[in-house]
């Protein structure tokens, strides 16, 4: 069976900047990186306690909110097919994203996204 650890929490705002320093104000979190990907897309990568809360600029503001949580398996390809087994609807199937680096979206009860991952960045 795959083992599984918690990874993220990723959330959505139309000012991702203004959203760290709340948390950065409000309970202590560190920024550990801002990037810019140019036309207005920032993302802003923080550590709450060990917590890693990633905050990427939303389209729009339904949009805004919690997007998804990540979870990391040591084995996407058998974690997909043994929660496909058991019923589990997936909205991405797996997905390179970098050489060594690969996800896949399920949706838990009431529409939560989450993100397994295997390897990283």
């Amino acid at each position: 069976m795959p083992q599984y650890s918690f990874d993220h929490i990723h959330l959505m705002s139309s000012d991702p900047v203004k959203t760290a320093e709340f948390y950065q104000k409000t309970f202590g979190a560190v920024v550990k990186s801002t990037r810019d990907f140019g036309g207005g897309r920032i993302t802003v990568n923080l550590d709450l306690g060990g917590v890693m809360i990633l905050i990427g600029k939303s389209r729009d503001e339904s949009q805004n909110g919690l997007a998804h949580f990540g979870m990391r398996t040591d084995n996407l390809d058998e974690a997909v097919a043994e929660l496909k087994n058991k019923g589990v609807p997936f909205t991405r199937e797996i997905t390179p994203i970098a050489p060594g680096f690969r996800i896949s979206f399920l949706q838990a009860p009431e529409k939560v996204s989450i993100e397994l991952q295997e390897g990283s960045l």
